[in-house]
């Protein structure tokens, strides 16, 4: 069964008079617990499709349906409500809140779908459980090394129990050996729970251990 379908979908920028085409006519199926990895060098548009994915932007033209649901008529305050259901994200940069602890980054989205606070804390518990940083809950992300903080940014991704987690470069930033472990925990995670990972990425490593690779050359899939 697939959990993402992409249709035809192009997006273009304007700079001044300008139009630039970052994707141009991408389609693809992704299906329910797939690891896929869209690869590509820099300006391909891997990042591009995955924002749209994540309801952060809005196709040119196109459709894209998300478990069944074409995100393209949504208002603004549903597609917000879609990502905080439904979908995980995973920056290479981390995106951390550095005035509050692992626990607070955790518990933070669901702050934002109103979950009532025993069930958040269990929930937080259970995150850090599973990417083993528990006992690292009251700590800063000052506080910890780049693979540490990718592991809380991952436990964050969790905690909405989403269907779809959505990583952007998550290794970029890592050495290897941190990357390598980083990313054999995501694995585990999808094996376990099923979750559909999707990466942007150039890092080989993902591209070996991805279920499939989808490659983006000029906005466009190559090959097709």
């Amino acid at each position: 069964m697939r959990t993402v379908s992409v249709k035809d979908v192009r997006k273009e920028y304007r700079l001044g008079a300008t139009a630039v085409s970052a994707l141009k006519g991408v389609s693809l199926e992704v299906a329910r617990g797939e690891f896929l990895a869209i690869a590509g060098p820099s300006g391909s548009g891997k990042s591009t499709l995955l924002n749209l994915i994540g309801c952060i932007e809005r196709p040119t033209s196109g459709q894209i349906e998300i478990e069944g649901t074409d995100i393209g008529p949504l208002s603004q305050g549903s597609r917000a409500e879609l990502r905080a259901r439904r979908l995980g994200f995973v920056f290479q940069t981390f995106n951390l809140l550095p005035v509050l602890t692992v626990a607070e980054n955790v518990e933070y989205p669901l702050l934002i779908s109103s979950v009532g606070r025993v069930e958040r804390v269990e929930r937080v518990r259970k995150a850090l459980s599973e990417v083993g940083l528990e006992r690292f809950s009251r700590h800063k992300p000052g506080e910890l090394s780049g693979g540490q903080r990718q592991r809380v940014a991952i436990a964050r991704a969790l905690v909405g129990s989403p269907a779809i987690i959505l990583a952007d470069e998550p290794t970029a930033n890592l050495d290897h050996k941190t990357g390598t472990e980083v990313l054999h925990l995501m694995k585990e995670i999808n094996t376990g729970s099923g979750t559909t990972f999707i990466f942007s990425t150039h890092d080989s490593k993902i591209m070996s251990m991805a279920d499939r690779v989808v490659e983006l050359r000029d906005g466009e899939v190559a090959g097709d």
